[in-house]
């Protein structure tokens, strides 16, 4: 058995340092930041210098090293994607409700299920909520501070590994999203927000127990 050399932190050398972050982000499902990935080394490590030659080691290879949001993880390269099946749950086809309440979500939020309904027209249905939360496309991000407190709704880092963004910020305009037929033509002018509805009068809550306390999915 190969001796473990990893017991003193301080010891381990920059070539191990990113050894480590390689197998961290390897062995995770999910996208890791900078502060899980910087707790298994020494205090003195350089995290973005270590990022910074994962990325170049990975560059043309089968994976690659990307950035979701502010947290990193190894992806299929984009050139060998088609190559690559889905899993189950992101094969699942989502009804027109349900594409244009993602979309909502992904330009407003965070979001209530009244605005959603605002913005659409017509009644969002439970089962299209409960739909992209076990996609796990979209999460409760807390309720807002206004009478009723109701839950909002937001994307999750899950949403950006699915479409290949870094950034929300990297969302195409409506034009792009019709372009590629994942929006209506028809649909109200509303859905792509000039004003994101702000935050600020958000309360982060514990997601399992809003949904038993709100009852809505």
């Amino acid at each position: 058995m190969k001796e473990n050399n990893f017991d003193n932190k301080a010891s381990i050398s920059q070539n191990d340092q990113l050894r480590i972050v390689e197998a961290l982000l390897f062995a995770s499902s999910d996208p890791l930041d900078k502060k899980t990935l910087s707790e298994k080394l020494p205090k003195n490590s350089n995290i973005d210098e270590i990022i910074n030659r994962l990325e170049g080691i990975y560059q043309n290879r089968g994976l690659e090293l990307k950035k979701v949001g502010n947290k990193f993880m190894f992806k299929t390269a984009e050139d060998l994607s088609f190559i690559m099946q889905r899993e189950a749950k992101a094969q699942k086809k989502l009804s027109k409700a349900a594409i244009e309440t993602l979309s909502i979500i992904a330009y407003h939020q965070p979001v209530t299920r009244a605005e959603i309904e605002d913005i659409r027209g017509v009644n969002v249905s439970p089962g299209t909520i409960d739909t992209l939360l076990q996609m796990n496309w979209i999460k409760i991000k807390g309720r807002r501070k206004v009478l009723g407190n109701p839950i909002v709704y937001g994307t999750t880092d899950e949403f950006l590994v699915h479409f290949d963004l870094e950034n929300i910020k990297d969302l195409p305009d409506m034009k792009e999203l019709k372009s590629m037929g994942l929006l209506d033509n028809n649909l109200p002018p509303d859905l792509y927000p000039e004003n994101i509805i702000n935050d600020n009068n958000i309360e982060e809550i514990d997601a399992i127990n809003s949904i038993e306390v709100d009852g809505e999915i």
